[in-house]
C-alpha cells in the first residue's frame, strides 16, 4: 500500500476512538502572491479551530481551488470524508484531503496533549560536512548554499527540467536514482502530494539520515518513519486568529507559528498517543 492509504487508515482509526469536528472553512492564499513562500499553502480548518496545511502550487491547483471554492461544499462537511480524497487522483480533492487529514492530526495531537518539539535548525539536524554526500529532493536554494559551504557534496533531484544542470558547487538532476549514492537526504514535504513519495524513498534506502521538511508536513509521521524517514519537520500554528487573518493577504504568517521536528526519540507514536485518550 502507498503512504496515502496508510495515513488514511490511521486517520480512520482516530475517528473510531474520538469524535472528529466537522470542517469549518477553507482558507486560501491570494493568486497574486502565489509565487511567494507564504502564498503557497492553503489551510483547512475544523470546527474546533484545528488547522491543516497543504501545498497548492502544483500545476493550476490554486487557480482551480479559487474558482471552485463556493462549489466545493467544504463548510460543514465531514472531515474524514474530505480526508479520503487524499488517496484519489483528482488534484483538488487530493489537496483538500491532505489538508483535512493534517487538520485531524492536529486535533488528535491537541486532544492527546502532545506538542512537537521546536526544530533546532533549518536542515533538520543533518549536520552536513566534508565526507558527506547530501541528496536534496526539491531545490531549496538558500539551503543548497549552506550545504555546499559545509564541505559536503550536494546532489539535487528535481522534477522541473528547466532547473536541471550544473550549478556553482553542485548539480541539479532529474534522475532520482542518484539518491542511492547519498548518505544524508533532505526532502521537501511536497512529495507527499505529487505522487512521487514511495518511488523516491525507494532510492534512499542507503541513507543514514532522511529528513523531510515543509509547512505542509503536518501528518502523522508513523508511516513515514516506517519507510525510512528519520526526521519530520513541519509547522505548528500557535495563533489561529492571526494566521487565518494573514493567510489571505499573502504576507508572512511565520510569527503565528513555529517550526517543529519529530523523530523516533521525541515522538511516542500514534498508538501511544491514542492510549492517552482512554
Amino acid at each position: 500500500m502507498g503512504f496515502a492509504t496508510d495515513y488514511l487508515e490511521q486517520i480512520a482509526q482516530l475517528g473510531s476512538h474520538l469524535p472528529l469536528p466537522r470542517v469549518r472553512a477553507l482558507h486560501l492564499p491570494p493568486l497574486a502572491d502565489g509565487n511567494r513562500k507564504w502564498g503557497e499553502f492553503c489551510a483547512l480548518e475544523l470546527a474546533d479551530g484545528s488547522l491543516g496545511l497543504s501545498y497548492v502550487m502544483l500545476d493550476d491547483t490554486l487557480e482551480r481551488l479559487t474558482a471552485a471554492r463556493d462549489a466545493l461544499g467544504i463548510e460543514g462537511a465531514d472531515a474524514l470524508t474530505v480526508a479520503r480524497g487524499y488517496a484519489g487522483h483528482d488534484p483538488l480533492r487530493k489537496t483538500l484531503g491532505f489538508a483535512a487529514a493534517n487538520a485531524i492530526t492536529r486535533h488528535f495531537f491537541d486532544r492527546a496533549g502532545f506538542s512537537p518539539q521546536d526544530s533546532t535548525d533549518s536542515i533538520g539536524g543533518l549536520a552536513p560536512g566534508a565526507g558527506d554526500h547530501v541528496g536534496m529532493i526539491g531545490y531549496f536554494a538558500p539551503l543548497a548554499g549552506r550545504i555546499v559551504a559545509s564541505g559536503a557534496r550536494l546532489t539535487v533531484v528535481e522534477l522541473r527540467a528547466d532547473l536541471a544542470g550544473p550549478q556553482p558547487g553542485f548539480e541539479i538532476t532529474l534522475d532520482a536514482a542518484r539518491l542511492q549514492d547519498c548518505n544524508k537526504v533532505l526532502s521537501t514535504s511536497t512529495i507527499l502530494l505529487n505522487d512521487t513519495l514511495d518511488a523516491v524513498l525507494g532510492h534512499c534506502a542507503g541513507s543514514r539520515h532522511l529528513v523531510m521538511i515543509g509547512p505542509s508536513a503536518g501528518c502523522l509521521p508513523d508511516a513515514l518513519f516506517a519507510r525510512g524517514v528519520t526526521g519530520f519537520g513541519g509547522t505548528w500554528i500557535e495563533d489561529r486568529d492571526g494566521f487565518v487573518a494573514t493567510l489571505p493577504s499573502g504576507e508572512s504568517w511565520s510569527r503565528f507559528a513555529r517550526k517543529t521536528m519529530l523523530n523516533s526519540s521525541n515522538y511516542p507514536g500514534a498508538a501511544a498517543l491514542l492510549a492517552r485518550l482512554g
